[in-house]
């Protein structure tokens, strides 16, 4: 059976749908969720999301020894936590870093990622269409590595 994709999501992510719908849209995670099973066809997702740090840090960790491939929104934790960076550095696959919005034309706070100099790739500004996007991308790309 192939690995699953991990699908981690950070800090208040929970709340989409319903927090500053005119930045993040309508859609609610569980909707997010959805979209991405349906875009992941035959390959397992484990999509998760956590207010805390240390439990995103421990689901890299469990990605590293089960995983094929992580897509990350780390939210906030992008910007703060060098905890996370280390813990990413550690896994061996492909890493996207996932945001909503497009980070670069926001305030200046949001422009330097911890992430970013560790990613594969970056995507960012698409909206929650870029989940599905994503979790193609990464598949084609996994399904590629595995041969």
């Amino acid at each position: 059976m192939a690995k699953p994709i991990y699908i981690l999501n950070g800090p208040n992510l929970n709340r989409l749908g319903t927090r500053e719908p005119e930045i993040y849209g309508h859609t609610t995670l569980a909707e997010v969720e959805a979209m991405c099973r349906e875009a992941a066809s035959d390959r397992p997702i484990v999509f998760r999301q956590s207010n805390r740090e240390f439990e995103l840090i421990d689901w890299v960790h469990e990605a590293i020894d089960e995983g094929s491939g992580i897509i990350i929104n780390p939210a906030a934790l992008t910007f703060t936590s060098m905890a996370l960076m280390d813990a990413l550095k550690m896994f061996p696959g492909p890493i996207f870093e996932l945001h909503i919005t497009n980070i670069h034309r926001r305030e200046p706070i949001y422009h330097k990622s911890y992430v970013s100099p560790i990613a594969t790739a970056v995507i960012a500004g698409l909206g929650v269409r870029g989940y599905p996007a994503a979790v193609q991308a990464m598949n084609e790309l996994v399904m590629t590595a595995e041969g």
